[in-house]
This record gives C-alpha cells, sequence and structure tokens, in this order.
C-alpha cells in the first residue's frame, strides 16, 4: 500500500502519484479520473473515454476500411 500527502496546490488541495502508480493504471498526465467516496474511502477510477475512430483503427493496423468490404450486388432501389 503507498501513502500520498494532501497538498495545498493554489486554492485547492492535491495529491501526487508516483510514476509508478500512473504506470502501473495506465495514466497520462491531464487524464480524467472518476472519484467515488464510499465511508472513508476515497476510491480513483479512470473515467471511459471514447476513443477516436484513429485509435480504434490502429488495433487494427490501418488493415480495415469500409471501403474494402464487399456489400453484394445491389438488392433493391439502392442510390449508387
Amino acid at each position: 500500500m503507498s501513502q500520498v500527502a494532501v497538498k495545498a496546490w493554489g486554492n485547492s488541495q492535491g495529491i501526487r502519484l508516483s510514476k509508478e502508480i500512473m504506470e502501473k493504471m495506465g495514466l497520462k498526465i491531464s487524464d480524467i479520473l472518476d472519484v467515488e467516496i464510499s465511508a472513508d474511502a476515497i476510491i480513483l477510477r479512470k473515467a471511459f473515454r471514447h476513443r477516436s475512430f484513429e485509435e480504434r483503427m490502429m488495433e487494427y493496423n490501418n488493415k480495415i476500411s469500409a471501403c474494402n468490404f464487399d456489400w453484394d450486388e445491389p438488392a433493391g432501389r439502392e442510390i449508387l
């Protein structure tokens, strides 16, 4: 278990997370965290973030394209 101290940060307060914690959680500077308070615990979770189309394409090494999809022959009154 790690410990952090609450420190003044301008007119607010903040905590600093170690590099090890940042790496373990896959966090980057400016990432958004959800905060939950439960009894005497403060729970921080990575906020859900929609990935961009480009980020999703990178998972497939940009080898997927809607243009490469075989839509078959027209079956009705499609506009080509």
